[in-house]
């Protein structure tokens, strides 16, 4: 099974990426074409189902053609959905039970499918936008990590949270290599509001997982950045949340962030979701 997160991807075997002995999981975890293509094939299998029962017994549906798949597959359509035309109807015992099941069924069919569809229509999304890469950029005189997103919605997001870890690839002093997950200190973790865009700073300090590391040993050591965003969506009334990885190809030294916020005329502040990836050379930050 893979598991991608952005260009994150982990291969994990001996698991399968549907269980399904947890069919509610499955389907609300499926992307919206796979769903739809679930649907379509649980309703033609259960129709050819009961259309197979009905030509079990010539004449259990009248006025359908006798051994006539087509016929009783429409009518099992037509009962499926509680629908019923008129046209075609039991005309037999067998037909009267074959036909009540399929109407139980049908009902339940159309309720579980339903709650399944909203259920993913409902489920809270944020739309949080992500800068194209981290940046190694000197802040008041520092060494400095940045991560800049944006709100990229229409309504505020209140009680934004966000964390960023690194995983680096590390050996034992038994000569094992292993990689681990470092907690990143943030200079500002917790926004009481979030309208508009959110630099992550790190300070890369002697206390700092990153110290000493370059553009070079970050790449030889692989490492990856990840970052992990809530917040509270007002139109929504619901937590929001979102994650976003960067390789180390991802990380830009001795380059910053340019401003993405500016004012007009009449004092308005104004934020260019356009430029929040834009970089430019800033000549206080070690070279690359």
């Amino acid at each position: 099974m893979t598991v991608r997160v952005g260009a994150f991807e982990i291969t994990k075997k001996g698991a399968s990426r549907f269980d399904w002995r947890d069919p509610y999981h499955v389907a609300v975890s499926l992307s919206w074409p796979g769903f739809l293509l679930l649907f379509v094939a649980l309703e033609l299998s259960l129709n050819l189902l009961f259309a197979s029962l009905y030509l079990l017994q010539p004449g259990a549906v009248a006025n359908a053609r006798p051994g006539a798949v087509a016929d009783a597959f429409f009518f099992s359509l037509e009962t499926l959905a509680t629908v019923g035309y008129g046209v075609m109807a039991p005309a037999t015992l067998y037909g009267h039970v074959v036909s009540g099941i399929e109407i139980i069924v049908g009902m339940a069919f159309v309720a579980i499918m339903t709650g399944l569809t909203f259920v993913r229509f409902s489920r809270p999304r944020g739309k949080f936008l992500w800068s194209d890469k981290a940046v190694v950029a000197n802040h008041n005189g520092r060494r400095t990590l940045m991560v800049r997103l944006a709100n990229g919605g229409a309504s505020m997001m209140t009680n934004a949270n966000a964390r960023l870890s690194a995983l680096i690839a590390e050996r034992s002093l038994e000569g094992q290599s292993f990689r681990s997950i470092h907690d990143l200190k943030l200079v500002r973790p917790h926004l009481p509001i979030f309208p508009l865009t959110w630099t992550l700073m790190h300070l890369i300090d002697e206390t700092s997982p990153l110290h000493g590391l370059d553009a070079g040993s970050f790449v030889a050591s692989d490492t990856r950045l990840i970052v992990s965003v809530s917040a509270q969506d007002m139109a929504l009334a619901a937590e929001v949340g979102a994650i976003k990885d960067y390789s180390a190809n991802d990380v830009a030294f001795g380059m910053r962030y340019a401003d993405a916020v500016s004012r007009d005329e009449q004092g308005r502040t104004i934020a260019d979701l356009g430029r929040l990836s834009l970089l430019e050379a800033d000549a206080g930050a070690p070279a690359a």
